[in-house]
């Protein structure tokens, strides 16, 4: 998984309220158990006509948020279903950041797992990041984990909380995977004891 430190990076203004995961990637495209390729149809049913072409004014369609790095979202993002295609196919969009007031518990962990990092955050800056957000891309924040703060392109600066354990994997890229191969010699060691003491098993 990828490290997360610190991102600089346009900020798309989402408003909506309880997006739920059928509209962050349709149960449609639910058809491969590869963590990559679903990019292109995230909000799919936001973003394209039904003949394929885009919606012009859905905002991740706009020129200047295509690259959006950051997500500020309304409430109640990731409620539905507990697909983990939903954090899939923001990071492979290229999202690794999410402001809300409140998440879904199973995709706010999800999206730790998947390297993307959710921030909870009180109405009135959600709003204030909101605002900072549609100005277009030439208002870029930043996020840093580590100091756990937002930087508004106004230089403005939010403190946010974030789990110690969930913090550590994000900065050092480990998921559920490469928390488990953490232990990798104390696994091989007790493999080889247990083989000496029960070769029949």
């Amino acid at each position: 998984m990828e490290k997360f430190t610190k991102i600089q990076g346009i900020a798309a203004p989402m408003p909506l309220v309880n997006i739920d995961t059928d509209m962050i990637i349709p149960k449609v495209f639910l058809k491969s158990i590869q963590r990559t390729g679903f990019g292109k149809n995230l909000f799919d049913e936001m973003r394209y006509n039904r003949d394929g072409s885009e919606i012009a004014d859905f905002v991740l369609n706009k020129p200047q948020y295509r690259d959006a790095e950051i997500l500020i979202a309304g409430d109640n993002f990731g409620c539905g279903s507990s697909r983990e295609h939903a954090p899939w196919a923001i990071a492979d969009f290229g999202i690794r950041c999410i402001v809300s007031t409140s998440f879904a518990d199973i995709f706010f962990n999800n999206s730790f797992k998947n390297g993307i990092l959710p921030i909870v955050l009180p109405q009135e800056q959600v709003d204030l990041l909101m605002k900072d957000a549609e100005k277009g891309a030439n208002a870029r924040m930043t996020v840093d984990l580590e100091a756990q703060e937002i930087t508004t392109s106004d230089g403005e600066v939010i403190k946010f909380e974030v789990d110690a354990f969930k913090k550590h994997c994000l900065l050092n890229g480990l998921d559920d995977i490469g928390l488990t191969m953490e232990k990798a010699t104390s696994i091989a060691s007790f493999e080889d004891k247990a083989a000496q003491e029960r070769p029949w098993v």
